[in-house]
């Protein structure tokens, strides 16, 4: 029997078919299953609290500004000391190929 033979149409004059019982209704509905108790004494996991976080020490608003202007003192003198080496770099290459 191929799998189209339920689907065919029924031969000229055969009986018509039999429908198919109807499904039984339903049980009404009971709820979820009970689960079991848990074991005496359980607790669910807890979470140790933090210690609060410390005070942080105060700033020394002018030491901070003091270093800062020397920061950028000392960064500014190596880039001018730099700026002179290829200056004089550049003079020297210069003055080889020119003379």
């Amino acid at each position: 029997m191929s799998d189209d033979a339920f689907w065919r149409r029924p031969p000229e004059g055969a009986a018509p078919p039999v429908p198919a019982a109807s499904p039984p209704a339903p049980d009404p509905y009971t709820g979820a299953p009970r689960s079991a108790p848990p074991p005496r004494g359980w607790r669910p996991p807890t979470v140790e609290r933090p210690a609060a976080p410390r005070k942080l020490p105060a700033q020394d608003r002018e030491r901070i500004d003091r270093e800062e202007q020397a920061a950028t003192i000392l960064t500014k003198g190596m880039g001018i000391f730099a700026g002179a080496v290829l200056v004089v770099l550049l003079l020297i290459f210069c003055g080889r190929v020119l003379f």
